[in-house]
């Protein structure tokens, strides 16, 4: 049986923050399935960097398949997690299936990835504080308020936690995961 890992996300995430992972962590032979608020097709957006734009700016991207509702899920299934950003973290902070099964990868010490807006949900599920990550770098006060050190960083990794700033980190983040997972959750 293939080990399998968890990506948790919904309608708004950020589109490279979602296939990038989902597509590498295939590649290296884990089963990877998409959980969100409900077993439907999700919509994804393009985040981009624009001159002239304070922040980034929105744009409509690729639509993907959820594979279970987050109601459905049984957390002790997976070796691993991973958090995309995008607007999606914004309200699936609120779901309490969301909090649920991010606190039983917390407290199994299971490998979790978590990327730009991605901390918003690890806070909100309590488990962030004492830790060290990156964010979005708008979100830094956000994870201070949940007791965390922010890091400016690709890849800032954290025991069995992996995080970064957003998609333009994703060699150095999916690299600094992988490694995570070969001690901690090799394939089976």
């Amino acid at each position: 049986m293939t080990s399998k890992i968890l990506l948790v996300t919904g309608d708004a995430a950020e589109s490279l923050e979602v296939f990038y992972p989902y597509q590498r962590l295939l590649e290296e032979g884990y089963g990877v399935d998409i959980a969100a608020p409900a077993k439907k097709r999700l919509q994804f957006v393009v985040h981009d960097f624009v001159d002239g734009y304070d922040t980034y700016t929105e744009k409509p991207g690729y639509t993907w398949p959820a594979d279970l509702a987050l109601a459905d899920v049984d957390p002790a299934a997976y070796v691993a997690l991973v958090i995309p950003g995008g607007r999606a973290p914004e309200y699936l902070r609120n779901n309490a299936d969301v909090k649920r099964i991010v606190q039983h990868f917390f407290e199994a010490d299971k490998p979790v990835a978590q990327i730009c807006h991605g901390p918003l949900i690890t806070a909100a599920a309590g488990v962030l504080g004492g830790r060290r990550s990156a964010a979005y770098p708008a979100l830094e006060p956000d994870v201070a308020a949940a007791g965390a050190e922010y890091v400016d960083g690709e890849a800032v990794v954290d025991g069995v936690v992996v995080s970064a700033r957003a998609w333009p980190d994703h060699p150095a983040w999916i690299r600094a995961f992988i490694e995570v997972l070969r001690v901690k959750a090799p394939l089976a």
